[in-house]
């Protein structure tokens, strides 16, 4: 039985080289492998310019904020952001995992992790399902 060339399970290696070519319209092309990402230092310049605080005030609010989200989840305080979502702290329990090198059986101790669960508004808007707000001036 042939295989079929159009089987995405087909190394690319194996494939016409037309199967390869990223302008076609009938392959999936994956997302890039660097996703665009947003540091404390860009949310102190967007401060910065959108609100018109200077640059030292600008920075010094977003350190604040994340000193403040950190200090409540290491209390164990959960935290509710309207619009966006809560941080929270669970606890995992011990279990025996294994060392994947060796396959030797390995305990894993109990630890508390952090968790983000979005708001069912966030959800929409990046899903598309609402369009985002409005910036502000």
């Amino acid at each position: 039985m042939m295989a079929n060339m159009d089987d995405p399970t087909r190394p690319l290696s194996e494939r016409p080289s037309d199967m390869t070519d990223p302008t076609r319209t009938d392959s999936v092309i994956l997302p890039s492998l660097e996703t665009p990402t947003l540091t404390k230092a860009e949310l102190a310049e967007l401060l910065f310019d959108r609100i018109g605080l200077n640059k030292r005030e600008s920075k010094d609010i977003v350190e604040a904020f994340f000193d403040l989200l950190h200090e409540a989840l290491v209390k164990g305080t959960e935290v509710k952001l309207s619009g966006f979502g809560n941080f929270s702290i669970r606890e995992k329990g011990s279990r025996p995992g294994r060392n994947p090198r060796t396959g030797e059986s390995v305990p894993i101790k109990a630890r508390n992790v952090v968790t983000f669960h979005s708001s069912h508004k966030l959800k929409a808007i990046v899903q598309g399902e609402i369009p985002p707000p409005e910036e502000f001036e």
